[in-house]
């Protein structure tokens, strides 16, 4: 099986630690290591570096190259330009479909921006889904995470009623994909136990994936498959660059997976540990989930709080903090971030605010 890695995002909600110049997969939010570092580490050994991919943004491709020298080359893709999620799945379908066996050959689409704790579990859920390919029991199985509260910063994926099971995992018919409901209909949906919170992890074929893009949304698909046609000779950068900025901006799910049939997916669940620290917020929740509890990085003294986040990122530096309740703190070498976790949407508002400006260098 072929995995394919998305690290092309910029990760302003998790500014001042995400940047531009270095967005949050490339950091050490948590551990040592950055979250990407970790996506690969999880896969490697099971499917072999050879077979893992990483689809990102031209500028990134010497961060990834740095920071994961076990790859080939070649199997880090670069786009000229952020056009969404439609076009870069697109390209990186045109990559895999030069490196795969057959189009028929099962491929991993994950993410590199997420932490999980059980990882033996995912490999179960990754094994279970490769298995129901081959078996024909299933076009595409979504992989979701066995909720462990309503979180309404997420989608969520509706289950259908239990169709089988592989090794001992259930698997189920696929009802909905819901991106971030109302936190009252999260509620719902956690004590019913009708949906599983969609990690945007899934398992399908090449040939199915390009299908659908060749029935909905052919222009696309007349466009990538000109890019494909150009991999390997020496005009590939000039024709990437001369067409890839015409794709359609487009998400992944709007283009393609709207368009999936219910008879033609299944969805697998389990407890993986997977949490997304897409803001500062939930980075807090992801290193601990208790609300009394704050959590620290760095030399810091945090006194009389609660419910907060506080990293300094300065060796040379104390920061304290008194008396705080829900409250991030973030300090680096060019930039100071104060917000209640309350506010934390305004944050990328901000960040976005610089471009243009004098300030645009620290976004």
């Amino acid at each position: 099986m072929k995995i394919v890695i998305f690290a092309g995002g910029s990760g302003r909600r998790l500014w001042p630690i995400s940047r531009q110049k270095s967005p949050k997969q490339f950091e050490p939010i948590i551990g040592s290591q950055s979250t990407l570092q970790l996506a690969v580490e999880r896969v490697r050994d099971t499917y072999g570096a050879e077979n893992v991919f990483i689809s990102t943004n031209e500028k990134y491709v010497e961060i990834v190259q740095n920071q994961l020298p076990e790859l080939p080359l070649h199997n880090v893709i670069g786009e000229p330009m952020r056009r969404d999620l439609a076009a870069a799945v697109g390209l990186s379908l045109a990559h895999l479909s030069r490196a795969a066996s057959s189009d028929d050959e099962p491929i991993a689409i994950l993410w590199g921006d997420n932490y999980m704790d059980n990882v033996p579990n995912f490999l179960r859920v990754m094994g279970a889904a490769e298995q129901l390919l081959a078996n024909d029991e299933a076009k595409i199985l979504f992989i979701g995470e066995t909720p462990r509260f309503a979180n309404d910063n997420l989608g969520w994926l509706g289950l259908g009623e239990q169709v089988g099971a592989v090794d001992g995992m259930p698997y189920y018919g696929y009802n909905s994909l819901t991106y971030r409901p109302a936190l009252a209909l999260c509620q719902e949906m956690f004590v019913n136990k009708t949906h599983v919170w969609n990690t945007g992890y899934f398992v399908t074929t090449i040939g199915f994936v390009r299908s659908l893009y060749a029935q909905h949304q052919p222009g696309m698909a007349t466009c990538l498959g000109d890019i494909e046609a150009a991999i390997g000779c020496m005009h590939y950068q000039e024709t990437l660059h001369r067409i890839y900025p015409t794709l359609d901006e487009m998400s992944f799910d709007d283009a393609i997976l709207v368009h999936v049939a219910p008879e033609q997916a299944r969805v697998l669940h389990a407890e993986m540990g997977w949490s997304d620290p897409g803001t500062l917020y939930a980075l807090k929740e992801a290193v601990n989930s208790d609300v009394a509890a704050n959590v620290t990085k760095g030399l810091t003294i945090v006194d009389d709080a609660r419910d907060c986040l506080v990293y300094n990122y300065q060796d040379d530096k104390l920061l304290v903090t008194i008396g705080l309740d829900g409250v991030i703190v973030v300090n680096t070498e060019d930039a100071v971030l104060v917000v209640h976790k309350d506010k934390i949407p305004l944050v990328k508002k901000i960040v976005n605010g610089l471009d243009g400006t004098d300030l645009e260098k620290y976004s």
